[in-house]
């Protein structure tokens, strides 16, 4: 049985009027941008208790709740490093709120706890991370997480150095290094290195030296240029540079016996090469070590005399073995129904570390030999959840301009056989990364149910290598919004499912992918959940960090780039007198990625243009922000609300 509410409550319109490249645009609710004023905060205490009233009336959230509980209050391990002799990780206990860092000696040792967050004495909205540890494991660099914007990575004897980035003012932004040496105070810290206005700084380091890296014109991919210092740590002297100019993103690694990288350069699929410096020249010469290939190279590890390479083929995992020669050595053993992500290893032996999960298996970290080449199993988290009771097959229908698209269907083996079902449906179609078999609690609890999951391989991403995160960037973006709406015709069209049951969602980029759809294409969902998204796409560069995305969207400052982005962005594409789909909307004040203005925008102007008896629900949080810090009782709530308001649409049972 589905719920109905009253009316929401009402918005103020304050419409503010602007012409921008000879076309007027009226903004209704540009007031709601300012977070911190009276009105807004009062507007949220109203949202929230209109969203309230329905979210605790759902029958079964409370049995909903308990499987949840199941799900979440399991132990924990995440982030491993290897440095020396011993192990640095984050593992939280079964009813902790926070995940603490740990260390362990040898792979026999106890577990040692080294920090609890609970006691930094700020609650249980403080959260740490653990960044790097110095050579031979005696100092341990982490970050305190409470929305700040520092990072610090790269340790010496005496501190550690990090870049810190100045408050955007008057229309610039730089990144500075700083030097921090323990036991004196911050003010004291000393800079190393300052970009120019928009470049990027990015900090490695081995036993010996700090590398400094400098992306010029970050933002515009076709035309990245790298820097590259050195700064040796015995020496108190300023950073040598190696090399300037450097076509495309290059990422040097340290502490070997030949400078080494991984880059774009000349290749969009990505290479590694030896980097030589050339007398007569500020740019450096490369020479191909791995070549490019037809294949996308998602990350590479150097480990002693070893290089570990992830290729994605299509949407499988595969892990090649090099030597610093390029020779081929072997491969990891990784199934293809794993999604691979390659998280470090040790200088000091040849032990890689890696993290797998797959539409079944919740994430787990190994440790992998190329002596003995065997794969152990570090930690795993264990839920109760019977993978042997599903299983997922790919189809494949055709795009709005003929493209043949992937797509996974996931589901218990009997719902996957055919019939038509409840359907939830995400995808992501952004920034070339690729939608691989990953797990999901909200998915694997819904397909529990008797839904059937479906994942399509929308353009944007890098499934079928740098071309296909190409073909819809930028001006292209509408591609990937036809690709995900095409698929939601086939599943229609091929009798798996029926617009009363189809739900979606999505966050961050993927959030604006639900907001395009449900705008374009209302009469084909019966929900929508949207999370963390940006939805005004004609202001989202304004705030924070939004500007760092003008290459993937473009800006409305840019007219050819205007005219497209008019033509999606969600909140301008509302209109009045429709029937949208039940739509929750999720974000908090503590988000410096997405602002929060988008999901409250949004949900004014849905509320006030539609016209259908279901629900417009602002789900919102002082402390949420744009990455899972949230305590775990928090959590829990938050993931039985997304479960009982999309169960509740779908007719599901508890």
């Amino acid at each position: 049985m589905t719920l109905t509410l009253s009316s929401p409550p009402q918005t103020p319109v304050e419409p503010v009027t602007e012409v921008l490249h000879g076309v007027s645009i009226t903004d209704p609710y540009r007031w709601l941008e300012d977070q911190n004023s009276l009105r807004t905060r009062k507007w949220i205490e109203e949202q929230t208790a209109y969203a309230r009233c329905y979210l605790d009336s759902i029958p079964g959230r409370e049995e909903t709740r308990k499987r949840v509980l199941e799900f979440l209050e399991v132990e924990t391990c995440d982030s491993l490093q290897h440095v020396g002799k011993r192990y640095f990780f984050r593992k939280r206990l079964p009813q902790q709120e926070q995940a603490c860092l740990y260390m362990r000696d040898g792979e026999e040792g106890e577990d040692m706890l080294l920090l609890d967050p609970s006691g930094l004495g700020q609650g249980n909205h403080t959260a740490v991370r653990l960044l790097c540890a110095s050579p031979g494991g005696r100092l341990l660099l982490y970050e305190v997480k409470e929305g700040g914007t520092e990072t610090g990575i790269g340790t010496g004897a005496r501190g550690f150095y990090y870049v810190l980035e100045t408050p955007k003012e008057k229309g610039t932004r730089c990144q500075i290094v700083y030097q921090h040496i323990l036991g004196k105070p911050c003010d004291s810290d000393r800079e190393i290195l300052r970009g120019g206005e928009g470049d990027w700084l990015r900090l490695t380091a081995s036993k010996e030296h700090l590398g400094l890296v400098v992306y010029h014109n970050p933002l515009n991919l076709e035309n990245v240029r790298t820097d590259f210092y050195l700064l040796e740590f015995a020496r108190d002297a300023a950073p040598r540079q190696v090399f300037s100019s450097a076509k495309g993103i290059v990422n040097p690694a340290l502490g070997l016996d030949r400078l080494l990288a991984f880059t774009n350069s000349d290749a969009r699929n990505f290479r590694i090469v030896e980097i030589k410096p050339q007398e007569n020249s500020k740019e450096p010469k490369f020479i191909d070590v791995v070549p490019e290939s037809d294949l996308y190279i998602q990350s590479a590890i150097f480990v002693r005399n070893r290089i570990y390479v992830s290729y994605l083929r299509e949407t499988s995992s595969q892990v090649l073995v090099f030597d610093f020669f390029g020779n081929k050595l072997g491969t990891v053993p990784v199934s293809e129904d794993e999604t691979v992500n390659l998280i470090g290893g040790s200088r000091e032996s040849d032990e890689l570390l890696f993290e797998t999960e797959s539409f079944t298996q919740p994430q787990a970290t190994y440790r992998y030999s190329t002596e003995t080449q065997e794969r152990k199993l570090w930690s795993r988290i264990n839920i109760p959840f019977a993978p042997t009771n599903y299983a997922h097959h790919r189809v494949t229908y055709t795009s709005k301009d003929g493209t043949r698209i992937p797509m996974f269907l996931m589901g218990r083996r009997d719902v996957l056989e055919s019939g038509i079902r409840p359907v939830v449906m995400t995808s992501y179609g952004g920034f070339g990364l690729p939608s691989t078999p990953q797990f999901s609690i909200l998915v694997a609890l819904l397909v529990e149910k008797g839904c059937l999951f479906a994942l399509p391989n929308i353009r944007g991403g890098c499934e079928f290598g740098a071309d296909w995160h190409l073909a819809a960037k930028r001006r292209q973006r509408q591609k990937a919004y036809d690709d995900f709406l095409c698929a939601a015709e086939w599943l229609i069209e091929n009798e798996r499912t029926v617009p009363e049951k189809l739900a979606i969602f999505g966050g961050s980029n993927s959030g604006l992918l639900v907001g395009v759809a449900l705008t374009q294409r209302p009469d084909l969902f019966r929900a929508a959940l949207c999370l963390v998204p940006i939805l005004d796409m004609l202001r989202y560069h304004l705030f924070d960090k939004g500007d760092g995305w003008q290459d993937e969207f473009g800006t409305a400052d840019d007219p050819e780039d205007f005219a497209a982005l008019a033509q999606y962005s969600p909140y301008h594409n509302v209109r009045s007198g429709v029937a949208y789909p039940a739509t929750m909307l999720v974000s908090g004040d503590a988000d410096r990625r997405c602002n929060p203005f988008h999901t409250r925008k949004m949900t004014a102007r849905l509320q006030a243009a539609n016209t259908s008896e279901r629900p417009i629900l602002l789900d919102y949080s002082k402390h949420r922000g744009h990455f899972p810090v949230l305590p775990l009782s928090e959590r829990v709530e938050a993931l039985t609300d997304r479960i009982a308001f999309l169960s509740n649409q779908l007719g599901l049972q508890a």
